[in-house]
């Protein structure tokens, strides 16, 4: 993979270039871009960071220093794209999909990625982007600087969940350590990911538990917002991340879904508590994907239509596990 990087350097020359994250960025997604984009910056290539959707409030500490640009920004250069902590070309959104469906690169750690770029730096069995690229940075002899290292450790903290996934290894602890000896702030970033929550979302958290489903002998849990309790609540989009989790939290409970409304359609985001029970299988039957314990995916159709469904899914799942040909992936 190395060899890879040393190839896709080659290639940009002296830039510019366009470093891609998907919708709806969460933290290994704008960690990675902004520390790829200072990284190449400090090899003399102009690199500039877009995405469809907004930065998130909770991490817009990262970007003060390196913005993250919509597609449409004025002055934004026609440049290759490299695509970050993107499953397919689709998740990057429909504008950027359609720009680049075979993107010059792509960095990615996600079980269902197919390849779909001219170099795919792919390894699904990092626990986050942030975890490749910081080995990628290092393995050429390089370093991040403070805002980078602070963007890794983001990546690496938010996808590991506070370093208690699966995925976590003693290799994430590591990386950890060496990304704070070169500038990140753990402090800091917890303050910004977990002691700011806005009003509007903890009413929000109140509106999910109390519409927790149970299914399948307690093993499946699921749980819809309609669109009007965020109109009611004057939530945003953002403020129903991670909520899935606690679905998963629940005693008992294997298979998590959290579903609300997103472009006339349903976006589901999905859990189990072991990489056997592989989500991403099950979000593959909707058009999905992501990682076997982590994943997405989108039905056009109504909450009526869907559960049913989804439920079943989550009955299959919770079935297979174990299964020949399911692994840890």
């Amino acid at each position: 993979m190395l060899e890879g990087f040393r190839e896709l350097l080659r290639r940009m020359g002296g830039g510019p270039v366009l470093v891609v994250g998907h919708a709806r960025p969460d933290g290994d997604c704008i960690g990675s871009q902004v520390a790829l984009a200072r990284f190449l910056g400090s090899q003399g290539i102009s690199a500039t960071c877009v995405n469809v959707d907004p930065v998130p409030r909770k991490l817009r500490f990262l970007v003060e220093e390196t913005p993250v640009l919509p597609p449409d920004a004025a002055g934004l250069p026609e440049a290759p794209a490299v695509f970050v902590d993107c499953s397919d070309a689709a998740r990057a959104g429909e504008v950027l999909a359609a720009r680049f469906p075979r993107p010059l690169a792509c960095l990615d750690h996600h079980v269902s990625n197919p390849g779909f770029a001219e170099i795919n730096l792919v390894h699904p069995g990092a626990a986050a982007t942030a975890e490749i690229l910081a080995d990628l940075i290092y393995g050429l002899g390089g370093r991040p600087d403070a805002v980078a290292a602070q963007g890794l450790f983001v990546g690496l903290a938010t996808d590991t969940g506070q370093f208690r996934y699966p995925a976590t290894t003693a290799a994430s602890f590591r990386l950890a350590g060496r990304l704070v000896e070169d500038g990140a702030d753990p402090a800091d970033a917890s303050y910004h990911l977990y002691e700011c929550e806005p009003p509007a979302r903890l009413a929000l958290l109140r509106e999910f538990l109390g519409r927790l489903e149970y299914a399948h002998d307690g093993r499946a849990c699921v749980a819809y917002l309609p669109p009007e309790i965020f109109q009611r609540l004057g939530a945003q989009a953002e403020d129903s991340e991670g909520l899935v989790e606690y679905a998963r939290s629940v005693e008992g409970v294997q298979v998590a879904a959290y579903v609300e409304s997103r472009n006339g359609g349903l976006k589901a985001s999905l859990r189990s508590n072991n990489p056997l029970l592989r989500v991403d299988r099950l979000a593959g039957q909707f058009g999905g994907g992501g990682h076997a314990a982590a994943a997405g995916c989108f039905f056009e159709g109504d909450w009526e239509s869907f559960r049913p469904r989804l439920l079943a899914a989550m009955g299959q799942t919770l079935a297979d596990r174990g299964t020949p040909g399911i692994s840890h992936g």
